[in-house]
């Protein structure tokens, strides 16, 4: 009967049946044998190979060793093979059923504590660091327990250290070791320019921020946070001034390597720069803002002032009443639904913002019938639904306002060049933005004369236009094209002048070097071998070989200079979007002198952008939870926020 039984054949039924392997199988028989799905207690054991059904009771595998013996020698030696191989080790049917006790050491390593000292505590400590400073995250976050859990959650073996190590020891290194790199950084530097400005902090304390401005030898341009540094002294031109001069030998930068401090239009700051004799550009931003403001000052007739007034208070009013008015807000958006208008909030004014007035007006006019729509509904709010002709004046403010602040967002950037685009944008002001145009109303007209003559006049100062015109020289994509006919000359001389400073400066030194070196004799002593010199036999070549001459250095002569200058500007113009450091990148080769003053003028920022940014990032460590941080912390904080 037992041999019936291994003689025995599944059904066709049985063999297309899914065979399971068997549970916490070790030996290496498994591999060719199965289980059907309905025998739960498994068994009956069949052939992988035959489909024969071979009683395998309690788990005995002498019944499945025979049968592969005696039916399927070739798969009964390759588990032999297998078997021998194992060396005691455990194999299982199937990848699935794979599993394997870790050893008591690794068990304990994954719950053991990092070393303080081990390389991977370091990372996470530093990483740590790096978030609180990059992201302005406070101190005290690491002691919070969502913040704990989260990194024990990453690495259970990972533990924080205090609140007070990283205050007192981590943010510290990190600042060294940033100050290091941005130190690295400038010390290599030709020529820089600087954007600083005063501010405020949310616990009345003064500070001064200052911000470099370079472009490295691969003609990348690069901006640092210098300092935001506690300046509690009165903020008068000569403390400034005095002030700016300390910060720069602090960071061992020479004055006679600043070409320009773009500044704001405050009267300390111009002070300061005429006291140290510094080289000055207002900001671009500033100087729009305040031509739109005197502008609308100087609005003439009186009533005409007064209606234009009255109609920017409107929008004043009727924004306030939506912002706080949920129910208005709640109602707007039904209407704008209605009315097929964009799901846009009403933008509130804010003063220290660049254009957020016109913005305002802007975002006024869009939604206007979405707006009265809803100040209809209400009783309280009726009064406040503008009239056609407060629209009218609207109307004609955003249709002169609003092309320019476009500009003035262009020209806020840090990470390419900018300066060379003011003398262009002002052209581009005086010939198509700001010009008279059919359809324009008698406000319209009056704002852009207004703000056009104000520019003209604070732009095309001496100092300024010389500035701007280097700059523009500079740029493959303007070169001479925005300058007047009678500055050309003026202008080429004044690069050839530069750029002879620049090169005979640069070049003295090396080759007195060099000439040291040619010339100093070498120490018989050290060399016992030199003091008795053998005389070496001439040949016969030695008599007809001339004397080598030193090579020098020479230094390019000014028609040199001129000539190259020349061939710069009579080379192709690229595309007006071509990035013009790309463009030197290229060519530096074809043009090595005149690159030079590329990397003198065309790092100068057109705004004070940067330090705007840097007032921004310390409002956001400075708040209301801790605004009782020592200004040597806000300084640390604010730097490593800006440069890291």
């Amino acid at each position: 009967m037992e041999a019936e039984k291994c003689l025995q054949k599944a059904t066709p039924a049985q063999v297309t049946e899914k065979l399971v392997p068997k549970r916490g199988g070790t030996s290496v028989i498994w591999l060719q044998f199965g289980f059907k799905t309905s025998d739960t207690e498994q068994k009956e054991a069949i052939c992988k190979l035959c489909h024969r059904i071979i009683p395998a009771p309690d788990a005995n595998t002498t019944n499945l060793f025979y049968h592969l013996k005696k039916v399927h020698e070739q798969e009964y030696t390759i588990i032999q093979q297998i078997r021998s191989k194992e060396s005691g080790g455990a194999v299982v049917a199937s990848s699935e059923n794979k599993y394997s006790q870790p050893k008591i050491k690794q068990s304990l390593a994954q719950c053991t504590p990092y070393e303080k000292t081990s390389q991977r505590h370091k990372q996470i400590t530093c990483a740590i660091s790096h978030y609180i400073c990059k992201g302005m995250a406070p101190v005290y976050v690491v002691e919070k327990d969502s913040f704990r859990n989260l990194v024990k959650v990453l690495d259970p073996r990972y533990v924080m250290p205090s609140r007070k190590h990283f205050s007192k020891v981590e943010l510290p290194r990190l600042y060294d070791e940033c100050r290091a790199e941005v130190e690295k950084d400038v010390s290599s530097v030709l020529h820089y320019a600087l954007t600083t400005d005063l501010w405020t902090s949310r616990a009345t304390q003064p500070y001064m921020s200052i911000t470099i401005h370079f472009i490295r030898s691969d003609w990348t341009l690069c901006a640092r946070c210098l300092q935001t540094s506690y300046f509690p002294e009165d903020h008068t031109g000569a403390l400034l001034a005095q002030g700016l001069r300390d910060a720069l030998e602090s960071w061992g930068l020479q004055e006679c390597h600043l070409v320009c401090v773009t500044t704001d239009n405050a009267t300390n700051n111009i002070s300061a720069m005429e006291l140290n004799e510094w080289e000055r550009l207002q900001c671009f931003g500033h100087r729009l803002q305040l031509a739109i403001e005197n502008t609308l000052k100087g609005l003439t007739p009186a009533s005409t002032k007064q209606a234009v007034e009255r109609a920017v208070g409107v929008c004043k009013k009727v924004v306030s009443a939506f912002s706080n008015s949920w129910n208005r807000k709640r109602e707007l958006t039904k209407a704008q639904a209605a009315l097929g208008l964009p799901q846009h909030q009403l933008i509130t004014e804010s003063p220290t913002r660049w254009g957020s007035r016109q913005l305002m007006i802007a975002r006024f006019l869009e939604q206007e019938k979405a707006v009265s729509q809803v100040l209809l509904a209400d009783k309280k709010a009726r009064h406040l639904v503008p009239s056609w002709q407060d629209m009218a004046l609207l109307e004609s403010l955003n249709k002169a306002l609003a092309p320019l602040f476009e500009f003035t967002d262009a020209l806020s950037g840090e990470k390419y060049v900018s300066v060379s685009f003011l003398k262009p944008v002002l052209h581009l002001f005086n010939n198509d933005i700001l010009s008279r145009k059919d359809g324009d109303t008698e406000l319209t007209q009056a704002v852009k004369e207004g703000v056009l003559k104000y520019l003209n006049e604070k732009y095309y100062d001496p100092t300024t236009d010389n500035l701007l015109d280097m700059a523009t020289l500079a740029d493959p994509r303007f070169k001479m094209a925005y300058m007047k006919e009678e500055r050309i000359g003026f202008i080429k001389m004044r690069a050839v002048a530069e750029l002879v400073g620049m090169v005979g400066g640069s070049t003295a030194p090396e080759s007195a070097q060099r000439a040291a070196a040619s010339s100093s004799p070498p120490a018989a002593e050290e060399d016992p071998e030199l003091t008795h010199p053998t005389k070496k036999k001439k040949n016969l070549g030695s008599y007809f070989k001339k004397a080598v001459q030193p090579s020098t250095h020479s230094t390019p002569s000014r028609a040199s200079i001129e000539l190259e200058l020349s061939m710069y500007l009579q080379a192709p113009v690229p595309d007006s979007e071509t990035d013009p450091l790309e463009w030197w990148k290229q060519h530096e080769l074809n043009f090595p002198i005149v690159a030079r003053l590329a990397k003198k003028y065309l790092c100068i920022p057109a705004t004070s952008s940067s330090s705007e940014r840097a007032f921004s990032a310390s409002g956001n460590i400075i708040t209301c939870k801790r605004s009782c941080l020592k200004p040597n912390t806000v300084d640390q904080l604010v730097f490593l926020a800006l440069n890291l």
